[in-house]
């Protein structure tokens, strides 16, 4: 975001302050009112985040009436039609895409991880079998951290990219292991010969007893499904995480109150609005 050359002029019980204005790269401008109490004693009104940017950000922009979504400046359209979505976390998490060589170690990183601890299997005994799926979501991801132990230091950057990596890997794995503990069927281990969206269709739709082959125009469709879902802004899941995470939280923990929030119900309308 460019320094502030402008300025708006607030006048409040006769006192009047200058607040800088900041222009981003694309979208509107802002008006910078930290110093606003320190200045006036007086705070902002804005619920729901209506008016307001929390955080200086160069990953996602969102123009809903307009149906404009870009990812470090890259339409999604073009990622969707060229990209996979592995190449898409890759963009959201580095700020670039990936060369061939950083493309192949970032998959050998994510593929590493997919399988969850042995352990973690017997979570899901506990749960009913008409539990939520959300439910599920929230409990066992929010435990990763019980088993992880190596990457949930926050102030160090590489455990917060290991965290990262875990996570990419694993949810796929847990929610289909949600998935078929709901339905009554046996767990599927991950497939790492296979991209990330034909490993899910594999891991919620494989049975022991048959042989499973994704068909390749599903898995495409997935994984389209999965890009256009990859980052939505500042939306309640990430203020969410945003929020668990300056507290000092772990990734995990801060992930599973995300996943939290997305399950209300007025979270789901964002979702529904890319796929369209």
């Amino acid at each position: 975001m460019a320094d502030a050359e402008i300025s708006a002029t607030l006048t409040l019980s006769g006192k009047t302050i200058e607040l800088p204005v900041r222009s981003g790269t694309i979208g509107p401008d802002v008006v910078d009112i930290g110093k606003l109490y320190a200045q006036t004693g007086s705070f902002t009104y804005d619920p729901g985040f209506t008016s307001t940017a929390s955080c200086d950000s160069k990953i996602t922009y969102i123009d809903g009436d307009e149906g404009v979504l870009l990812y470090r400046g890259y339409p999604i359209e073009q990622l969707a039609e060229h990209g996979d979505f592995l190449e898409t976390c890759y963009l959201l998490y580095y700020g670039e895409l990936p060369t061939p060589a950083q493309r192949k170690e970032f998959d050998k990183n994510i593929t590493y991880h997919t399988m969850v601890h042995e352990q973690m299997t017997r979570f899901f005994q506990g749960f009913r079998r008409d539990a939520h799926p959300m439910a599920v979501m929230v409990a066992v991801v929010g435990a990763m951290s019980a088993f992880y132990h190596d990457s949930t230091d926050i102030n160090d950057p590489r455990q917060r990219e290991i965290a990262s990596h875990r996570m990419i890997a694993k949810l796929p794995t847990i929610a289909a292991m949600a998935y078929k503990y709901h339905i009554g069927q046996p767990f599927v281990y991950p497939q790492n010969n296979l991209s990330y969206a034909a490993n899910f269709l594999r891991m919620c739709f494989a049975v022991p007893c048959e042989e499973y082959v994704a068909n390749p125009i599903l898995a495409r469709a997935m994984d389209r499904i999965f890009i256009l879902h990859a980052d939505h802004e500042q939306n309640a899941s990430t203020s969410t995480v945003r929020l668990a995470g300056s507290s000092g939280a772990n990734p995990f923990a801060c992930i599973a109150a995300g996943i939290a929030c997305l399950w209300g119900p007025a979270h789901g309308g964002a979702n529904e609005a890319a796929l369209e």
